[in-house]
């Protein structure tokens, strides 16, 4: 049996309607994008199994170049399925969850892009302060902010 080891997560894919509305969200995060291209042809589908599709994708990447997202808005075919308004426990991927700095400031530039805290940000014990808001197009995203310990 080979003893094969995984390497790394490479990145999470979200569906979007707008690119450029959701590479702006991100980017107030404070991800940088990488790049964007356009995907299609009938190689492509058949990773995907839609056959012959045509995606606008951007990669956008966090600061310490370790965790990427790679927004994807279809063209063709056309989206069939939208998931993002389930509530936190749907069964499925539904968030990602990024570690912050300062939450409540976050949280501020962010209203500016329509985003709205879910239920409240907590404090759990004396380690974070956790939030869930539903951001560009109703994507839930998860904020953390690690409370100093002294």
């Amino acid at each position: 049996m080979a003893n094969n080891k995984l390497l790394r997560m490479d990145n999470v894919g979200i569906v979007v309607e707008s690119l450029d509305k959701a590479i702006s969200f991100f980017s107030e995060i404070g991800l940088k994008l990488e790049g964007r291209a356009t995907i299609e042809g009938e190689w492509a589908g058949r990773v995907t199994g839609l056959g012959n599709q045509h995606v606008e994708i951007a990669m956008m990447v966090t600061p310490d170049g370790h965790s990427r997202l790679e927004l994807s808005q279809f063209r063709t075919p056309p989206v069939i399925s939208d998931h993002r308004t389930a509530p936190v426990n749907a069964l499925g991927y539904l968030r990602v969850m990024f570690a912050v700095e300062d939450i409540d400031e976050l949280i501020s530039r962010l209203s500016e892009h329509g985003a709205q805290v879910v239920g409240e940000v907590v404090q759990y014990e004396n380690a974070y302060r956790l939030c869930y808001i539903r951001g560009v197009e109703g994507l839930l995203i998860g904020l953390a902010e690690q409370l100093d310990n002294k």
